[in-house]
């Protein structure tokens, strides 16, 4: 690893995490941190652990929802096959 990729993680560390956004979305976070008087990064940390849980409960809700569907759509298809015969 070169001298200046050493420093760069010394002084910012792993833990820094790059985003690109939308302009609409950023100028929306730099209004909510100043409305409440808070720094844009203060915001877009809290931003994160709300929405992370929130993230894993659609994602939680989503696996169950497909499952339902397709255990669904299984017993009808048996349902069908059977008023066939």
């Amino acid at each position: 690893m070169s001298g200046k990729n050493s420093e760069t993680r010394r002084v910012r560390g792993d833990h820094c995490l790059n985003v690109f956004v939308s302009y609409e979305l950023k100028e929306q976070l730099k209004t909510l941190a100043k409305k409440y008087d808070r720094t844009t990064s203060d915001m877009v940390r809290a931003v994160l652990r709300i929405g992370i849980p929130m993230m894993e409960g659609l994602s939680a809700a989503e696996e169950i929802m497909v499952r339902e569907y397709i255990s669904l759509f299984r017993k009808l298809r048996q349902v069908k096959s059977l008023k066939e015969i």
